[in-house]
């Protein structure tokens, strides 16, 4: 066939999609909202006195103020976190599935299958380009949200960021892998309705999944955390215990060295009983860790054959805003040197922790997050192709 032949069937089948969706209010209401969403986001400041909302300062924001906080990453981290994070990724996404989920059930059921099979067009090809349709739905939502979120980060947070349109292919990749699987739903049985409800069913598994991904990961890296500092308390107290030791045998530290004394064993634990306690308590935090390493390890391979949907949004997050730019953790704290029963328990900082579960989080690789999710989605529209190839309709 003539390859111009195919690209001006190709074109004539996607402008007639995309004016089937541009013909419903869904997608000019949520353009709407879109800008809605751009313009709160616009109202929102930050200064010396804290974070302000059409110029007033709430008490309870006057913390978080430009000494904490760079305006411009300020206006990034809203912008990755509620703009995309929340408006993007979930009300826009029900909205986009709900304005494009008829597209396959309405082409097989509503009689036009038979006039577009008539034509010399690839059944493949038919379903691929309603599939691209909806596709760009999403991609001309987001558009119109970064674009005015570029000029608000522009002129209130004094940083004029490309990246942010990085958010149009992330956002449009996440929503393909809810798509690919309400296409494939849409064309087995037949019906919007059902299509929307069991994409919806994944979708919240894939939340479960990710929820205790994130859980575990949390838990992990806190007992880690735990560990080390468990290492430090005991490296120090026996260090204590040993100076002790030798005081009580020589009288001085230095002449207990000049005479080669080694405490034993007996002599740590009568110096510090509390030295045998942490060893065990220690003993104790690394089977813990053995164990959520095992439970992490399982869900992220689960993870691994599943799109990765809060993985793919957070993407732009880490090409918006880089570790060293957010508040660091105070150093900690030194270990009181009074070891007792008092103190066997060990809790980590919040901000220490939040940092290093970041760090952890951010080291997976682009290829795992979206590599696989693609492999995922490329396999499910091999299915619907297949199906939508050699079913009689």
């Amino acid at each position: 066939m003539n390859p111009q032949l195919i690209l001006r069937q190709t074109w004539a089948l996607f402008v007639d999609a995309y004016r089937e969706l541009n013909a419903r209010k869904l997608f000019w209401i949520t353009m709407i909202l879109s800008g809605l969403v751009v313009g709160i986001f616009a109202t929102l400041g930050i200064s010396d006195r804290g974070i302000s909302i059409f110029g007033w300062h709430p008490a309870f924001l006057a913390q978080v103020t430009t000494d904490v906080i760079a305006p411009s990453v300020f206006y990034k981290g809203m912008f990755a976190n509620l703009g995309i994070g929340l408006w993007l990724t979930w009300i826009a996404t029900i909205l986009a599935l709900i304005s494009t989920a008829g597209l396959v059930p309405e082409l097989i059921t509503g009689g036009s299958i038979e006039t577009m099979l008539s034509k010399p067009i690839g059944r493949l090809r038919l379903f691929l380009t309603k599939y691209l349709t909806g596709l760009l739905f999403v991609a001309l939502q987001v558009a119109v949200f970064s674009a005015g979120s570029f000029l608000v980060i522009g002129i209130r947070g004094g940083v004029w960021e490309p990246a942010i349109f990085l958010a149009i292919p992330i956002v449009v990749v996440f929503f393909s892998y809810l798509f690919s699987v309400c296409a494939l739903l849409g064309l087995v049985t037949r019906s919007t309705i059902a299509a929307l409800l069991l994409t919806g069913l994944c979708w919240a598994m894939l939340f479960v999944v990710n929820l205790a991904d994130q859980t575990l990961v949390f838990l992990e890296t806190n007992q880690r955390l735990i560990i080390e500092e468990r290492e430090d308390r005991l490296e120090l107290m026996e260090r204590n215990a040993v100076r002790l030791a030798q005081i009580r045998e020589h009288d001085s530290v230095e002449a207990a060295e000049a005479a080669g004394y080694t405490p034993t064993p007996e002599d740590l634990a009568s110096a510090n009983p509390f030295v045998g306690t942490q060893r065990s308590l220690l003993e104790s935090d690394r089977e813990s860790l053995d164990d959520l390493s095992f439970w992490t390890g399982l869900v992220v391979g689960l993870k691994t054959a599943l799109p990765k949907t809060s993985e793919t949004t957070a993407l732009l997050e880490r090409n918006l805003i880089d570790l060293s730019e957010l508040p660091k953790p105070d150093e900690d704290a030194p270990v009181d040197l009074e070891l007792t029963q008092a103190n066997q328990d060990i809790v980590v900082d919040d901000e220490e922790l939040s940092f290093a579960v970041q760090e952890r989080l951010r080291s997976r690789s682009v290829w795992w997050i979206v590599g696989t999710s693609l492999i995922f989605e490329g396999v499910i529209l091999a299915i619907a192709g297949l199906i939508f190839a050699r079913r009689d309709f």
